[in-house]
């Protein structure tokens, strides 16, 4: 099968779309706030608690902008090990 084939069936089954631009994007958007919701922190809260501006923290939550490479490593990182990233910061009870 060529890349074009197997492109042509995946954009014609009806059960399994590809994900849109869009849907990447409120993927990426519901992440940044799950994580924030999980460690049960206001965005100024978790702003401090990680450096991260709170204008860029909203950007992100509202869709605005996508957290780049980078950004995603470094919020898997604090999804993994909230604590650890804190403590390392010194920022451990930053509001």
């Amino acid at each position: 099968m060529s890349d074009a084939e197997a492109e042509s069936g995946a954009l014609a089954d009806k059960d399994n779309p590809p994900i849109s631009k869009d849907r990447l994007s409120m993927t990426q958007v519901a992440r940044v706030k799950v994580i924030r919701r999980a460690l049960h922190l206001t965005q100024e809260e978790f702003s401090g608690r990680y450096l991260i501006p709170l204008g860029t923290l909203r950007d992100w939550e509202q869709g605005r902008t996508e957290p780049d490479q980078a950004a995603r490593a470094y919020l898997r990182v604090i999804a993994k090990e909230p604590e650890t990233v804190s403590r390392a910061l010194g920022t451990r009870n930053a509001a």
